[in-house]
């Protein structure tokens, strides 16, 4: 005789997802019902409060505040022209460490006391250990690198 081709888990399974299609039916009817009766549509208006919140009810009229628009100050520099002091780029360190052989090293600002990255794709003049070096800063993948490395004159 042949085995019956419908197995113990297959009948639960197809039990729970037909269980599962009857209950979603009798929710969605249920649903219906309840909007049938209570004639309800939802918020209709919403309204923003003064804390910017959404609400049904309007706000009050005697919550409103009067802002002038000669106040918002948007991306304004605190700085005076006068007070402001020219950047120049090109700053001053010592080689503390650099290595021929891998292309690179490490330059100490002498203003800051910063160690930053140096590589030799970034160096003009031949560069060793302990020389004063002239360099700018541009920002790399894990930070700020000298590059423009010359020897200090």
């Amino acid at each position: 005789m042949a085995k019956s081709q419908q197995t113990y888990n297959k009948t639960e399974k197809e039990k729970k997802r037909l269980k599962k299609r009857e209950d979603k039916r009798k929710k969605m009817a249920a649903r219906r019902a309840e909007s049938k009766d209570s004639n309800k549509k939802g918020i209709e208006f919403a309204y923003v409060d003064h804390n910017g919140n959404l609400t049904d009810t309007p706000p009050d009229p005697s919550l409103k505040v009067e802002i002038d628009i000669e106040d918002i100050e948007i991306n304004v520099s605190r700085t005076i022209e006068g007070d402001r002091e020219e950047f120049d780029p090109v700053r001053k360190g010592t080689v503390s460490f650099f290595d021929t052989s891998k292309g690179f090293g490490f330059i100490i600002d002498s203003e800051d006391q910063e160690k930053y990255f140096t590589h030799v794709s970034g160096i003009i003049d031949e560069i060793q250990e302990n020389d004063k070096v002239t360099f700018e800063l541009e920002k790399g993948i894990k930070g700020l690198n000298a590059v423009k490395v010359t020897l200090q004159k």
